[in-house]
């Protein structure tokens, strides 16, 4: 399931324990119907609204820390690879061969991690498909078999003097601390809220909305104000799982840092 339905669905279950709370009080008793009763209904809402959120509030500053932080490691990957790329630039022509691997493997990998986006110009790498609705899976064995690749014909170098050496050992380190920020990315990608959780914090928003349907006055400014909190509800939600899932939903990481070092490596 999409963020999108998500929000969605959270929307339409507000509304509908509204109008399971609005169908029910009818059939009440006229002593549920006191006015101490209505107050200790209300008290208890507000208890509830306040924890619904300082969750949601947690929710959203953690979610947002996630997005931030994998931002910050799309960019220092992007990094990883123009670093290496210099290295292997600086080293000659013998890793000129290495080099077209992994320019391949940056326009693959923007190509299937941003599928809705433009893919890079022209056919030199692989077409790696994935859905826009895959919820962050980014791992591929085919992006993984280019990069093992480029990493093996890094280690079968046999530099010929001591400066070689020394940038064969420096590009060999660079290889593996991309693929390590590599693996880092696709366990970002994956979101870290716990749905058990989330299902609970949906659970009190029910009891809420039910709440609201008991207490609140028929007419079409009470309805219209219970839409509006459910709609601001289901937005907060959206928000949060579209955060938590940097690499698909409305609100993704920008792929320009990965496009900036696809366009060092053209050069």
């Amino acid at each position: 399931m999409t963020e999108i339905e998500s929000a969605l669905l959270v929307f339409f279950l507000l509304l509908a324990s509204t109008g399971i709370g609005a169908i029910i009080r009818p059939l009440l008793p006229e002593e549920h119907k006191a006015q101490e009763t209505v107050q200790l209904v209300q008290l208890v809402v507000g208890m509830l609204v306040t924890f619904a959120a300082l969750v949601l509030g947690l929710l959203t500053a953690s979610a947002k820390t996630v997005f931030d932080t994998t931002d910050n490691d799309v960019r220092a990957y992007a990094a990883a690879i123009i670093e290496l790329d210099r290295a292997m630039r600086d080293y000659g022509a013998d890793l000129d061969e290495t080099r077209a691997v992994l320019r391949s493997y940056t326009a693959a990998a923007i190509a299937s991690t941003w599928p809705a986006e433009p893919h890079p110009p022209g056919d030199y790498y692989p077409q790696v498909e994935r859905s826009p609705h895959a919820s962050g899976k980014l791992e591929s064995r085919t992006l993984g078999e280019l990069l093992d690749r480029g990493q093996r014909r890094v280690r079968s170098l046999q530099p010929a003097d001591a400066y070689h050496r020394k940038l064969a050992d420096n590009t060999a380190t660079r290889f593996e601390q991309l693929i390590a920020l590599r693996w880092k990315l696709i366990e970002e990608a994956h979101g870290t809220i716990s749905y058990p959780f989330d299902r609970i914090l949906v659970g009190w928003l029910l009891i809420i909305f039910l709440c609201f349907g008991l207490i609140a006055p028929r007419n079409a400014l009470s309805l219209v104000t219970i839409m509006l909190g459910a709609l601001s509800i289901a937005s907060a939600v959206l928000v949060i799982l579209d955060l938590d899932t940097p690499f698909t939903g409305p609100i993704m990481v920008h792929s320009q840092p990965m496009r900036e070092a696809l366009a060092y490596q053209s050069r």
